[in-house]
């Protein structure tokens, strides 16, 4: 499996891509391409543009949650696909892939919509859409892992403003958070958004459903933006007997959780224009 960090709040030092608030992850998984998230103004269409990677030979999209920094960047994707029909340019039709809250309409702090500002039906236009709140695999090693189960105390965090349900307005507890996991000969690669549902929570879902408990690398948001100490304890206290080998936080996670998180794991660096490979 091979990823590339098209968006992120920060580039690698000497490259020259753009960044931002936000993330996007493209992934190959032998034919399988699959972008992870979307960022935030579109710069991952130019950001691709300038690596080499051919966005519309994407053939699944996959959003970690609805926020604004995973998402608004999907009209920029949908203006690719839009432009290459109109031109008449090979592309495949894309399948995207989410928890089916991640759509729905969400406010915060008197701002009307920090969510998805397009709907599923909108989407369907433009492709197929699965919504699904239980594990999916996209690969024989790919999984995308479904609403995440939320195992521990000391991870629980506020709800984020509100979310617009067909049942009515309710706290925002970002349920529709996930991640990617994908077993490799070194143990699992777990690709997180923003982990809202808790980083420790996603290990151990993706190692349950895995059915594999050596972790080879955890990469993205961490979301450990100043976080309570009894809360960083206990993700450190898990991290060090789960025993990832590597761990390369980025997007939501700050300098300190940075440097508190390189007291148990291999902490690497992270910014746009970073490619990995493994297996």
């Amino acid at each position: 499996m091979k990823l590339t960090v098209l968006v992120d709040n920060a580039t690698l030092t000497d490259s020259y891509f753009l960044a931002e608030p936000g993330i996007s992850i493209y992934l190959e998984d032998g034919a399988t391409r699959i972008l992870f998230d979307a960022g935030y103004s579109g710069i991952v269409v130019s950001n691709a543009r300038r690596m080499g990677i051919d966005l519309l030979r994407v053939g699944e999209i996959v959003l970690s949650h609805g926020h604004l920094d995973h998402t608004w960047g999907l009209d920029a994707l949908l203006r690719l696909h839009t432009e290459a029909i109109i031109e008449g340019r090979e592309r495949i039709e894309p399948t995207f892939i989410a928890h089916p809250d991640s759509f729905l309409t969400r406010s915060f702090g008197g701002a009307g919509e920090i969510g998805c500002h397009l709907s599923v039906e909108e989407l369907f236009r433009h492709g197929k859409v699965l919504l699904t709140a239980s594990p999916l695999w996209l690969t024989e090693n790919l999984v995308f892992l479904g609403e995440i189960k939320r195992r521990f105390d000391f991870e629980q965090m506020p709800s984020i403003g509100y979310i617009y349900t067909p049942d009515g307005i309710r706290d925002d507890t970002v349920a529709d958070d996930t991640a990617l996991a994908c077993r490799t000969p070194e143990g699992l690669v777990i690709i997180t958004g923003c982990a809202h549902a808790g980083i420790c929570s996603i290990v151990e879902q993706a190692r349950e459903v895995c059915d594999e408990d050596r972790i080879a690398d955890i990469i993205g948001g961490f979301h450990l933006l100043n976080p309570s100490p009894g809360r960083m304890q206990g993700i450190l206290d898990h991290l060090a007997e789960v025993r990832p080998s590597v761990l390369h936080p980025c997007h939501c996670t700050d300098l300190a959780a940075k440097i508190a998180l390189a007291k148990v794991a291999d902490v690497r660096d992270v910014g746009v224009g970073l490619h990995l490979e493994y297996g």
